[in-house]
């Protein structure tokens, strides 16, 4: 079996259905010992794709969810400030900074179990301090701790940063990685992965459905429907028997697809657009 097929088999495995470009960086970047920073359009499938290859090989998954002031005690390690407090107030010649006493947090975690896969999502919502804290655990899959030194990898572990592009990162943390663009799949792709996961689905149906998926996104809505959406409309949709795409139930599970008020109000005013002939 072809590395290509190999890894198409392993994200099949756990639940994914990839492109050729997609199977090609990530089986390189795991090949290589390298990060691989994936970037695109929120819910275009970056984040699935980490949890599918952790399901697919069997290892564990550790994620760190970034956000706005994440800092070194949150992502790197801290310290068990109280029980510290304790042993040395009952032994004052106490290791305070022994094993039992350090906090490993997702990097940390990463570095020290050599089966796991790191998961660093949304790394565009953390500031350019954080992308600083990053920077060693990307070039050497180490951490730096003052009180006891090195801690570095015996592997290197499978490493996925997520980015929506909110903000520009920084070259340094690009530079540290490989990059994949992953994009809106065009319509027939777009099939072919509805149908990977709701096989049951209607034919004529799904071909309505991805089309009309597209059509919303076209819209410029705050928050556009991401391929999770559309495979949950399609489940519904299967769910529910539908053997014609209508009006009457397009309008009543726009929930599924549609998660903004506002985005609510402006598709509600142009929802005879969204029932299309699948074959136009």
């Amino acid at each position: 079996m072809s590395h290509q097929r190999a890894w198409s088999a392993i994200l099949e495995n756990g639940r994914y259905l990839a492109d050729d470009n997609t199977i090609l960086m990530l089986s390189l970047a795991v090949e290589m010992g390298r990060p691989l920073l994936l970037e695109g359009p929120s819910g275009s499938g970056k984040t699935a794709l980490a949890e599918a290859l952790a399901r697919g090989l069997v290892q564990p998954l550790v994620r760190l969810s970034c956000y706005e002031g994440l800092g070194a005690s949150e992502a790197l390690y801290d310290w068990n400030y109280h029980a510290q407090w304790a042993s040395l107030t009952q032994n004052g010649s106490s290791n305070p900074f022994a094993d039992e006493f350090l906090l490993p947090r997702p990097l940390l975690q990463a570095v020290q179990e050599p089966r796991s896969i790191l998961l660093i999502d949304e790394v565009d919502r953390a500031d350019e301090a954080f992308e600083a804290l990053l920077l060693e655990y990307l070039s050497e899959f180490q951490i730096s701790i003052p009180e006891r030194g090195t801690v570095k990898a015996e592997h290197p572990p499978i490493t996925l940063l997520t980015s929506n592009r909110q903000r520009a990162l920084s070259d340094a943390l690009r530079r540290r990685c490989l990059y994949l663009f992953v994009d809106w799949p065009n319509h027939q792709r777009e099939e072919t992965i509805v149908e990977f996961h709701v096989p049951d689905i209607n034919t004529q149906v799904r071909r309505a459905l991805v089309q009309t998926v597209h059509i919303l996104r076209s819209w410029g809505l705050l928050k556009p429907p991401g391929l999770s959406e559309t495979i949950d409309w399609a489940r519904a949709t299967a769910l529910r028997g539908v053997t014609d795409w209508e009006r009457s139930w397009v309008e009543k599970t726009l929930g599924l697809v549609i998660k903004d008020a506002l985005d609510l109000e402006r598709v509600q005013e142009r929802i005879d657009e969204l029932v299309v002939d699948p074959n136009t």
